[in-house]
């Protein structure tokens, strides 16, 4: 899917996005730096992925991180060496998540642990990074991905709806934290997005795929870019009276009374 052109609308921003090689983060990476931003961009592995978006971004305006955003010691040192290279982050977007779907009864302690120390203190993490910074200048955006999981059950998910309705509970806390300092902390609900894991799954399964879209009222599944642009939106000025506030997007499934 190809967008319209870059306008600068992230000119002079620093900015900050995690799990930012694959899916979702790439396409908000990409945008990003197309719309003037400097990126700091993150994954825990430094891997083949990685290594093609260094090479598509070039090192002028995006400096790639690999930190386990679980690990608290290794954000901080991710923030001081994009502070270093590019100055202070004005925008965090905290993509890195990890999917944890199993019987509730039957998960082991470490697979609740791990999907809560990714997809919830990880966002943390990164946040309490970035955050005495934005203070200092007066002010930033935060955006959380969260997910339809974190509005919606799906059975057979579990644990990952718990950690997705806290990280919306984390982005209206903060938003309201900090909003009279100028810092506005948002999040956005991908539903079915076309990433190369939702694609490969996909490609293995075809009556799978006409499945799904028929279930969306708008009878397609979603592209990464799709979400980028609500990213960029969110990041930039335009939306600088949008605080605490989650935006589905999900082709309007969720207000399905029923499939």
């Amino acid at each position: 899917m190809k967008g319209p052109a870059s306008q600068g609308r992230l000119q002079g921003k620093v900015a900050l996005v995690t799990g930012s090689t694959l899916g979702i983060g790439k396409a908000i990476a990409q945008r990003f730096v197309a719309e003037g931003a400097k990126l700091i961009f993150n994954s825990h592995r430094d891997d083949e992925a990685a290594a093609g978006l260094r090479a598509e971004l070039g090192d002028a305006d995006a400096l790639f991180v690999q930190a386990d955003i679980a690990d608290a010691a290794a954000v901080r040192a991710m923030v001081a060496r994009g502070v270093e290279r590019f100055g202070p982050v004005n925008v965090l977007v905290n993509n890195a998540g990890m999917d944890v779907f199993t019987d509730p009864l039957e998960m082991m302690p470490e697979q609740w642990q791990r999907c809560m120390s990714v997809d919830l203190d990880g966002a943390w993490n990164c946040c309490r990074a970035v955050l005495p910074g934005m203070l200092e200048q007066g002010g930033g955006s935060i955006v959380n991905v969260a997910s339809v999981h974190g509005h919606k059950i799906i059975p057979g998910c579990f644990p990952y709806p718990v950690a997705k309705h806290a990280l919306i509970g984390l982005t209206r806390s903060l938003g309201i934290e900090y909003a009279a300092h100028g810092v506005r902390v948002n999040s956005i609900s991908p539903g079915l997005i076309l990433t190369e894991r939702v694609q490969a799954w996909l490609d293995a399964a075809p009556a799978e795929a006409q499945r799904q879209a028929a279930l969306l009222p708008c009878k397609r599944i979603g592209q990464p870019e799709e979400v980028a642009y609500t990213a960029l939106f969110l990041a930039s000025d335009e939306a600088r009276f949008i605080n605490a506030s989650d935006i589905l997007i999900d082709g309007g499934r969720s207000q399905l009374y029923h499939e």
